[in-house]
């Protein structure tokens, strides 16, 4: 007689369970560190840009609003960007923090510093 193999039907419930777990908990933060990498394309791009090498905070700030509007950015606005010189270069960085509601009174608290060097 052999032994018999396979997922118990328990077995698939708990991995079950603990997969949507993790694939909701994902969902929720996903989009804060997509955003974030989205953030930090936008700077590395603004400060290789000629037109910004001046360093003009004006600027800086109305090219960054402008591209927030495009990619649908909300963390933060053009106040936030911190603009340093290095050499003939810009270095252009911000800090910021996304809190994410998951369950009841739980959330994520997320700190991002997104930065063009």
């Amino acid at each position: 007689m052999r032994n018999q193999r396979g997922l118990t039907m328990s077995g698939f419930m708990t991995w079950a369970v603990i997969f949507i777990v993790a694939s909701l908990i994902a969902f929720k933060i996903g989009p804060a560190y997509f955003e974030e990498v989205t953030i930090k394309k936008m700077l590395k791009a603004m400060a290789t840009d000629p037109t910004l090498a001046s360093g003009n905070r004006l600027a800086i700030e109305r090219a960054f609003q402008l591209r927030t509007a495009v990619d649908d950015i909300k963390s933060i606005g053009p106040k936030d960007i911190e603009i340093a010189k290095d050499g003939a270069n810009i270095v252009l960085s911000a800090k910021y923090t996304v809190r994410v509601p998951l369950v009841l009174n739980i959330s994520a608290c997320m700190d991002f510093s997104p930065s063009s060097q």
